[in-house]
């Protein structure tokens, strides 16, 4: 589904979703990514073009967006589920700084891997690793999209 076709969904529904789409989806990604990421900085970290210091990077993300999922999960979402949007406004405020942080991670991570492109010849380990880091990264960008540009704006303006 599309952002525009989210603005015209129940909150309530596009919440679950960003729970079961999202939520649990980095809470999978995000250990696999981590042990490739030592796995190809062990086997190849004399390489010019070895991304040495992701799995370091990776695990910082994966405790940000943890702890980032949670307050969502425990604070947030339960607010906006019982129609206090308006009230929301100072979390939404964090969760939106955070988003922010987030973004700012994955620019390291495009940085640090000269934008997920293996080099020629890398071996099935690397390139398994730079797949499944660009399949979080699309999900990663998505999810920070609907909360930031759909689910947000409509809790603050739940009359629009």
């Amino acid at each position: 589904m599309s952002l525009s076709d989210w603005n015209t969904q129940p909150q309530d529904q596009l919440i679950d979703h960003l729970l079961a789409r999202y939520h649990a989806r980095h809470r999978e990604q995000l250990p696999e990514l981590i042990r490739l990421a030592n796995r190809v900085e062990q086997v190849h970290g004399h390489h010019r073009q070895c991304p040495n210091g992701l799995a370091d990077l990776l695990l910082d993300i994966q405790q940000e967006l943890e702890n980032h999922m949670l307050k969502e999960e425990q604070v947030l979402f339960p607010m906006l589920k019982m129609g206090m949007g308006p009230q929301a406004s100072m979390p939404i405020q964090v969760m939106r700084h955070e988003h922010g942080q987030h973004g700012e991670a994955l620019e390291q991570v495009l940085s640090l891997t000269d934008r997920i492109t293996p080099p020629s010849g890398a071996c099935g380990t690397w390139r398994s690793l730079y797949e499944q880091l660009t399949a979080f990264h699309d999900d990663l960008r998505e999810h920070i999209r609907l909360e930031n540009d759909v689910l947000f704006i409509q809790a603050l303006n739940p009359a629009a």
